[in-house]
């Protein structure tokens, strides 16, 4: 073999290595790649049966029964489309009717969605993006949450510093010690 073939099978060998090792890398990161979906989603996207997602929305009311001991079934909607869930298991403690949750699991084929991990959230500030998104966009979204008003600190006056007599950084009150 010649130097040029040498280094050219080199070449491929590696590039062939490399070509192995992204394709074991992507193999991986598909096994462990979870998708959301609002329940509007789930019904117009051909989610695949048996395949790991996250739905999220609201709890529906008047939807949880709690069947056997841990097994419960409930419906999440989004304003627009509702999907029947069950899971076996101890729910959060924020979990209730009308509050937004978040569910992983599998869409089984008669359309029922197995959650195996049941996330509740007790204010707007902590829902998903995408569950915010698709709450707005079926109308279904509450601007809610404490409403912050800005307080005004008055400036310090000349002569009043207090106790302390020491120099203070413009715009900061000195401390009592």
């Amino acid at each position: 073999m010649t130097r040029k073939q040498q280094r050219l099978s080199l070449l491929a060998l590696g590039m062939a290595a490399l070509a192995g090792a992204t394709a074991l890398v992507l193999v991986a990161f598909s096994d462990n790649l979870v998708f959301f979906y609002s329940p509007s989603e789930i019904k117009t996207k051909a989610v695949g049966v048996d395949r790991r997602v996250r739905i999220g929305g609201l709890v529906e009311t008047g939807s949880v029964v709690r069947n056997d001991g841990r097994r419960i079934s409930f419906r999440v909607t989004d304003g627009a489309v509702d999907l029947a869930v069950v899971y076996e298991g101890i729910l959060p403690d924020l979990f209730r009717e009308g509050q937004g949750v978040v569910a992983e699991g599998r869409l089984r084929p008669d359309g029922v969605f197995t959650a195996t991990t049941v996330l509740a959230k007790h204010d707007e500030n902590y829902m998903p993006r995408e569950v915010v998104d698709a709450l707005k966009k079926s109308g279904h979204w509450q601007e809610g949450g404490v409403t912050r008003t800005p307080v005004a600190v008055a400036p310090a006056k000349a002569g009043a510093q207090g106790p302390s007599a020491g120099a203070a950084a413009p715009g900061f009150p000195l401390s009592r010690e």
